[in-house]
């Protein structure tokens, strides 16, 4: 049971990236917290073995570098898509830089018509392509920007830093940028070089020596080391009295740095929710 932490390559589905790993592990139990689109690239958070089951519990709260190219637009919000010119940019860098900064704090996103997020079951891209005139409108959510800082700007295209939560559609943020500065905007390269706390820095590619990460060194809860008649109620799905101070809804339970459980206080009683019998 370990995380990694991949760095995924351009021209590859994020799926594309988990059946090689599967592959090469030889491991089924695999999977990823943040879907990548096939032109973007950097930071996967993966689970092998019983780590995923633990993906929803990672901080995973992202940064990118995004590079847009103003003057049009396309159907996808990225250069996959069929392109329609708007209009010749006409804005300074404090324009931008001003535009940008409206979309600090909780907004509303409606996200591309072509993406994975799903409603009722399905996909909007799937529901999309059968149906070119469905209300998108119908997806809108919201989303939180945390900061977005203008790195560069000339030659009609601008790279930006996004410290986002999850969720957030970074080619529907571009989309609306340009909707605001009248004159459109493409997605034209994305790098994701945070999730949560895996950094671009320390990540692996694919061709690389896995480094495995312990899920005690990611997951940002509360931590109890138990004894062994602890270990043993844990084990058997029983509760323990909390003879701590802790009072974080999940805690994690421990027995000599490896993780035994999740689990949920309630009453002042430590409730397994999640229980490891072995190390994956």
């Amino acid at each position: 049971m370990y995380f990694l932490n991949i760095n995924k390559p351009k021209g590859m589905t994020s799926f594309d990236v988990i059946r090689k790993l599967r592959k090469h592990l030889n491991v089924k139990q695999i999977g990823h917290s943040g879907t990548l689109d096939p032109l973007a690239y950097g930071v996967m958070q993966v689970g092998v073995g019983n780590a995923t089951k633990l993906l929803d519990y990672l901080n995973s709260n992202k940064e990118y570098i995004a590079t847009m190219e103003f003057g049009y637009i396309t159907d996808t919000y990225d250069l996959e898509g069929e392109k329609q010119y708007i209009s010749k940019p006409n804005f300074s860098f404090d324009d931008l830089n001003n535009v940008l900064k409206t979309f600090i704090g909780k907004t509303k996103q409606i996200p591309p018509k072509y993406s994975a997020i799903k409603k009722n079951g399905k996909k909007l891209c799937d529901l999309a392509r059968k149906n070119k005139d469905i209300n998108i409108s119908d997806f809108e959510r919201e989303i939180e920007i945390y900061s977005i800082e203008l790195i560069d700007f000339k030659n009609y295209q601008a790279i930006i830093k996004i410290n986002c939560k999850k969720g957030t559609y970074i080619r529907s943020l571009v989309n609306d940028i340009g909707e605001k500065l009248g004159c459109g905007a493409c997605l034209i390269e994305l790098k994701r070089t945070k999730a949560g706390d895996f950094l671009i820095q320390n990540s692996n590619n694919l061709d690389d020596e896995y480094i495995k990460i312990n899920p005690l060194e990611v997951l940002n809860y509360p931590k109890i080391e138990l004894n062994d008649n602890q270990l043993m109620r844990v084990l058997n799905g029983n509760a323990i009295q909390n003879e701590t101070k802790i009072t974080s809804d999940i805690i994690l339970l421990t027995k000599d740095n490896k993780l035994v459980s999740i689990a949920n206080l309630s009453d002042n009683l430590i409730k397994p929710k999640k229980v490891f019998k072995e190390d994956e």
